[in-house]
């Protein structure tokens, strides 16, 4: 037992050390050149953005959206710029769909390496003004995809021991807001399904190979924030150009974590440390949110 706590502790030191140095030091991207790349959400937003700029790096883009004309659209304009890019159509609230897709796409193209959760909705209202419906679609979309995704990709990722899946949390996975309650309800799930999921194929193979990042946007200027409140003028909508590019130097740098901009996330943890009173002064102070949609 004696020996076991040395070490440990040289371990966990020595960890704790590395993470440190690392945190300062430039990270290598991986190349994606020829790698597939399944995003959800990729008919406008985000999931556009990624799917173009995955592309312009040499990887091979499964676009997948519920809006087959829009999602078309992005399909075509990557051809047009001489990339790889296959639209499909899919509900990724209707597991059957899911996994119906999973089998036509690895069908098509073989192993999926990459794996973008990022398809969401955001209705902004006081949760008494939010209807069972609105609810269970935020679930269905939000968080319950995620684990269907998971359940019809990972078998071949673990089968081969390698891939990537990143997931698309929130800023409002990290602090809870006014009218996002059930939002952020969806937003911290997402972060307790990606840890959670990381952990138990940590245990069931010491050498596991599968990477997880779960990413924390701020108010990206996709059209799901409609009225943004900003106290300063600093704090403002995150570009969607923007937020993708850093989204993928996250997965490609093998980052488990990272928010946009990044200093949310340390500013989150940094918070957790004071009491949750004086959280809430300063959340006064700095006076950020969503108003409701309905005004």
């Amino acid at each position: 037992m004696v020996i076991e706590i040395i070490v440990f502790h040289i371990k966990f030191w020595f960890a704790t050390f590395e993470g440190i140095v690392r945190s300062f030091m430039p990270k290598e991207e991986v190349d994606v050149r020829g790698k597939f790349v399944f995003i959800t959400g990729t008919g406008h937003g985000m999931g556009k953005y990624m799917a173009q700029q995955y592309s312009g790096l040499g990887a091979k883009v499964i676009c997948v959206d519920i809006n087959e004309k829009n999602n078309s659209e992005t399909v075509k304009e990557i051809k047009q710029g001489g990339g790889d890019a296959y639209g499909y159509t899919c509900d990724v609230t209707n597991r059957d769909a899911i996994f119906e897709l999973a089998q036509k796409v690895q069908k098509d193209h073989g192993f999926i390496e990459i794996i973008v959760n990022n398809a969401g909705i955001m209705p902004c209202r006081p949760l008494l003004e939010q209807t069972e419906k609105e609810i269970r679609l935020m679930y269905d979309i939000n968080v319950l995809a995620h684990f269907w995704i998971l359940q019809a990709f990972l078998p071949e990722m673990i089968a081969k021991n390698k891939g990537h899946i990143v997931a698309m949390s929130s800023c409002a996975g990290l602090f809870g807001l006014p009218n996002l309650v059930p939002y952020c309800g969806t937003k911290f799930a997402v972060r307790g399904l990606m840890v959670s999921m990381h952990e138990e194929l940590r245990k069931l193979n010491k050498n596991n190979q599968i990477k997880f990042t779960t990413i924390y946007p701020y108010m990206v200027d996709t059209g799901l924030c409609k009225n943004p409140r900003f106290r300063f003028s600093w704090m403002k909508m995150v570009d969607p150009k923007e937020a993708a590019s850093s989204i993928i130097l996250a997965q490609r740098t093998g980052l488990e974590e990272a928010s946009i901009p990044r200093h949310y996330l340390a500013m989150e943890k940094v918070g957790r440390i004071w009491p949750r009173k004086a959280m809430r002064i300063a959340n006064d102070f700095v006076d950020t949110y969503v108003d409701s949609d309905k005004k």
